[in-house]
């Protein structure tokens, strides 16, 4: 028993070598079994059997996983040797190559550089536009845009005529590189609007017959922007704007605007210049006096240093102004915050944003022009002192399609232009088209604003998109009655959709809520009392459809006002009514 037990395993496969090492263990565990190699001289043994074996339940016991044998034989550890002889097989099996799945691609759509568009409708309505755009080398390109969009008018109950003209050229020439882009603008506007909102009952027809009501507006600009990527001058721009009437008034304007970008010890700053030249002169006055002139150079420097901290971001930064007046007005040295940051809350799902900015807004007569066109050629321009700006918001996403923007603020600001009615002077000395009550003047005051903005957006797929937003406004006032022409609710919504890839259509609703106005009628013979009007509010539905006729053509339909509502923008200046537009745009390639 105390001989040395060698086993070897010969195996010409792995499953063979299997079953043979199976029934090798087999023979060991197994106590009525022993399998020894064979011995010639084995010896022989006496066992005497004193009393058969009576097994009990007691002497039962739970098998252990790994078993003690006090046996010193099968408690040493056998050295057993394992030799695997293995060959190669022989294998015809070639696996087939795996094919990528086909997937349907839809056709790229046909993108053109150049289109043009006409329309016509009701009130003698005509819109045209011309979008040019052509690259001249791989580098340059050159572009160009027409538009008009003109009216006969016909509004109801009116007593002057209310048509309107408006064309606008834009050339541009630029240059794109990996170093450096470019590009140069020169732009012409032409604009006729006339002064048709007469307060009514308060001119005779004599009076009303010899009133030349139009005015002539015209707008040359020429300027340019620079970028450079491998320079801290990052951006820069320029702008020269020359704005006349056809009452004699005049307005230069020259804004330059680079900015600087550079880090500093891992941080970016930011540094932004103005240079906001404004000069001009009106020949005329509301009450038929003496010319005056106007003009202000203001000078801005705008440090700012951003700092991201993993979910912070913040941009600390302030403003210093200083404005030169010419023509009797002061000169002015003004600071300014401009402070913004914002907290991912919730990653995209909600941003928390707040800011505390201010600035100085430089008025023009031509910006004033734009945003109401029937103010009269006798205004007094001056900058609006924007103190500071503090408000706070959230935004995010509340689902994948749908994203939300909710923000209150509070604002202060000096010196800001109201536009409020010239009244009606009986005995004036002017006898021009707007002395009559039927134009606009702008006065200055300090305005305190309390506003809340709410906004959501939906893209319920990629053929339905919605949006609607709303601003409820509260203003406080110092030296005014009121907060002339300042709505206290806005409210805007807006609904596209693409039926099939022929149709589509879409639809916009706005609604302005009051506004606050006051009409003086001055007479040496009769105290008339001053007028405190307040303009209704107002709402207005927009709708449009289209069809694609092919790739170039496209043919569509519009309708503007569609409750046909008579409201007024402004005090005795109603709007069209229904308006309804059909035409057609063809796109094209040289």
């Amino acid at each position: 028993m105390n001989s040395k037990k060698n086993i070897t395993i010969h195996t010409l496969s792995s499953g063979l070598s299997s079953i043979r090492l199976s029934s090798i263990c087999l023979l060991l565990m197994t106590s009525t079994v022993f399998a020894q190699k064979k011995d010639d001289n084995i010896g022989t043994e006496v066992v005497n059997v004193v009393k058969p074996y009576t097994p009990s339940i007691s002497d039962a016991f739970k098998v252990k996983e790994t078993p003690t044998l006090d046996d010193e034989e099968t408690s040493r550890k056998e050295n057993i040797q394992y030799n695997i002889f293995s060959f190669p097989v022989a294998s015809t099996f070639t696996p087939a190559k795996g094919k990528a799945a086909n997937v349907d691609k839809s056709p790229a759509e046909k993108l053109f550089s150049n289109y043009l568009t006409l329309a016509a409708g009701n009130y003698g309505t005509v819109n045209a536009e011309l979008f040019v755009t052509e690259n001249i080398s791989n580098t340059d390109y050159f572009g160009g845009m027409l538009r008009h969009l003109s009216s006969q008018g016909g509004i109801k109950d009116l007593v002057l005529d209310d048509k309107f003209f408006n064309t606008a050229l834009d050339l541009t020439y630029g240059s794109r590189t990996k170093a450096m882009t470019w590009n140069a603008d020169l732009g012409y506007k032409h604009q006729i609007y006339n002064w048709y909102g007469v307060f009514p009952g308060v001119l005779d027809d004599a009076t009303i017959n010899s009133i030349n009501e139009k005015q002539t507006y015209h707008t040359l600009n020429v300027g340019g922007r620079l970028g450079l990527s491998d320079s801290i001058l990052k951006d820069s721009s320029l702008k020269f704007t020359h704005f006349w009437d056809a009452f004699g008034s005049a307005e230069n304007r020259f804004v330059v605007k680079p900015s600087m970008e550079f880090d500093i010890i891992e941080q970016k700053i930011k540094a932004d210049f103005v240079l906001d030249y404004l000069g001009g002169n009106f020949k005329q006055t509301i009450n038929g006096g003496d010319s005056y002139r106007y003009g202000y150079t203001n000078i801005g420097f705008q440090p700012s240093v951003k700092i991201k901290k993993d979910e912070l971001t913040v941009n600390a930064g302030a403003g210093f102004f200083y404005s030169a007046a010419q023509g009797g007005g002061k000169s002015k040295f003004f600071i300014y915050p401009q402070v913004t940051g914002s907290y991912k809350v919730v990653g995209d799902l909600m941003i928390f944003y707040a800011g505390f900015e201010g600035t100085l807004q430089q008025n023009s007569y031509s910006d004033f022009v734009q945003e109401n066109f029937f103010v009269s050629p006798t205004l007094g321009v001056a900058p609006t002192d924007q103190k500071y700006d503090i408000y706070a918001g959230l935004k995010g996403k509340l689902a994948n399609s749908l994203s939300y923007n909710i923000r209150g603020s509070y604002k202060n600001e000096d010196n800001k232009a109201l536009y409020k009615n010239n009244g009606y002077e009986e005995l004036s000395n002017n006898t021009d088209g707007y002395a009559f009550g039927n134009s606009f003047n702008v006065v200055y005051d300090n305005v305190k604003t309390l506003s809340f903005f709410g906004e959501l957006k939906a893209d319920f797929s990629k053929n339905v998109s919605f949006g609607v937003n709303g601003t409820f406004s509260s203003y406080n006032v110092d030296l005014q009655k009121e907060a002339w022409n300042l709505p206290g609710i806005q409210f805007s919504a807006n609904l596209d959709v693409t039926i099939t890839p022929k149709w589509y259509a879409g639809s916009s609703l706005f609604f302005v809520g009051e506004r606050k106005d006051q009409f003086i009628h001055s007479s040496i013979l009769i105290d008339y009392p001053i007028e405190n009007v307040t303009l209704k509010s107002y709402f207005d539905l927009n709708a449009h459809v289209g069809y694609n006729y092919s790739k170039r053509m496209t043919f569509f339909l519009k309708g503007n006002n569609l409750t046909n509502q008579n409201y007024q923008r402004y005090m005795n200046y109603p709007v069209q009514g229904l308006q309804v537009m059909a035409g057609a745009s063809y796109k094209f390639d040289f």
